[in-house]
């Protein structure tokens, strides 16, 4: 599997406030398998936006994309880190939510973490899908229609998501599997 990513890829959309190891961690895993993993953020080419390291500011990760300029035909998957100040500010920015449902619309696997599928609601996409989310967004998952559980990864046609950063080795896991698998029927925008 060291090639599985070969030639695909992979968007990370965050912007301040990511936590951080769950977007380097995803990102080094679409790496080692010879994908090549942008960060898109509602930022300039070359800027900076700055993670979240459990209770205090992390490292700062340059942004390869501006937001304004990503197009989903451009990328072969797409990582929603969460933190919980990540998805909630960009979830107000039109242009990422639009970017977000591109990939459904697509059939495209998507990835998303922790608070991540916050940005899963807003784009109104989890209407009958399983999943999982750190705890206290259930309510909101449920509430957009998702049946939600508590397992450390779940799998739904291309739609991957866990609860935490303890959950990181089985997300990587899968999100690689569904990334190479490519595109889903399954994985929709209703």
């Amino acid at each position: 599997m060291s090639e599985a990513l070969s030639g695909k890829r992979v968007a990370i959309l965050a912007t301040d406030g990511f936590e951080q190891v769950e977007l380097t961690e995803p990102r080094g895993a679409v790496e080692r398998v010879g994908g090549a993993a942008e960060v898109v953020a509602p930022r300039g080419r070359g800027e900076a936006i700055r993670g979240w390291r459990h209770r205090n500011w992390g490292d700062e990760v340059a942004v390869d994309v501006p937001l304004a300029e990503a197009q989903e035909r451009d990328y072969d998957a797409l990582i929603l880190p969460g933190g919980t100040m990540n998805p909630d500010r960009l979830r107000m920015e039109p242009d990422a939510v639009r970017f977000v449902r591109a990939f459904f619309e697509a059939h495209k696997p998507v990835a998303s973490i922790c608070h991540g599928p916050w940005m899963l609601v807003e784009a109104d996409v989890v209407r009958g899908r399983k999943v999982t989310s750190y705890p206290s967004i259930r309510t909101d998952l449920r509430n957009a229609g998702a049946e939600w559980v508590d397992e450390e990864v779940v799998v739904d046609q291309g739609l991957v998501t866990s609860r935490s950063p303890a959950d990181l080795e089985a997300f990587c896991r899968e999100m690689i599997a569904e990334f190479a698998a490519g595109r889903h029927a399954g994985q929709r925008a209703d």
